[in-house]
């Protein structure tokens, strides 16, 4: 998923946009929430597509329309790139697929702005940025009319410009799960494959209470795993009588990302 964004706060802009200056933390982070409050939205113009992203659910915060999304990671016109597989979805330099949209800009008259596109990667954790200065002629009216047809090369790779990506064999994965549990119970997490145990909750790895709280009821495991596997999984909650009591269906699903993240954490809470 991607977004435009501009930020209308002249001051923080003309220390971005001074040669030679190194904006503080705190102006970088003062410009990024002047560009969240900024952001140029799929649905601000009329008649434009603006489908919610194909790899999120309903009730997910990536499932949304007023960005713009790409084709799913698993669609069948991802070709792949660079002598890459084809449907791989990863490329070592500037490939992709290029996206045209449309974005409506502010009515508002700056000679100097910062045109700001944020990508978020899909199996990774990551996020890229980039801008471009461009000059806002506004007509004086109350209302923004104008439209800007933008085109960008989207990439499905942790890869930006000329950078190389190095794939990995393994990813460390880290389940955080919220449960609430009684004094001698245990959280495992039991799942279709055999690090997880086979399903067999004797044989599945126990998380870690250490950061345990009333407020926070966070139990925590880290298993490396290999680029790509795909399984099932559910927590478990096990008595110190050895009583197992499983979380309601449905199973939970995750794949491990292929690309060149060393480390993703997936968030959940019991059900």
């Amino acid at each position: 998923m991607f977004s435009y964004r501009i930020c209308q706060d002249q001051a923080i802009l003309n220390k971005l946009l001074t040669p030679g200056y190194i904006p503080t933390l705190a102006e970088k982070q003062a410009a990024e929430d002047c560009f969240v409050a900024g952001t140029l939205k799929c649905t601000d113009v009329t008649g434009q597509t603006c489908g919610y992203s194909p790899d999120c659910q309903p009730g997910q915060p990536c499932y949304r329309n007023d960005w713009f999304t790409c084709k799913a990671f698993s669609d069948t016109k991802c070709q792949g790139v660079d002598n890459a597989a084809k449907g791989s979805c990863f490329t070592s330099i500037a490939g992709g697929f290029t996206v045209s949209k449309k974005i409506k800009i502010p009515n508002y008259t700056s000679d100097h702005t910062l045109l700001s596109l944020r990508w978020n990667s899909f199996q990774t954790g990551q996020i890229y940025n980039t801008c471009a200065d461009i000059a806002i002629k506004g007509s004086g009216g109350s209302n923004p009319t104008t439209t800007l047809r933008t085109t960008t090369k989207v990439s499905t790779a942790a890869s930006t410009g000329t950078a190389t990506c190095v794939p990995q064999a393994t990813v460390s994965v880290t389940f955080n799960e919220r449960v609430t549990t009684t004094y001698g119970q245990t959280v495992k997490i039991a799942g279709s494959i055999s690090a997880l145990g086979n399903w067999t909750p004797a044989s599945a790895p126990a998380l870690s209470a250490s950061q345990y709280t009333a407020s926070n009821p966070l139990w925590t495991y880290t298993v490396n795993l290999a680029a790509g596997t795909t399984f099932q999984y559910k927590f478990v909650k096990v008595d110190s009588s050895g009583t197992v009591i499983w979380e309601a269906d449905p199973n939970r699903s995750y794949t491990v990302p292929s690309g060149c993240a060393t480390a993703v954490t997936v968030d959940g809470s019991w059900r």
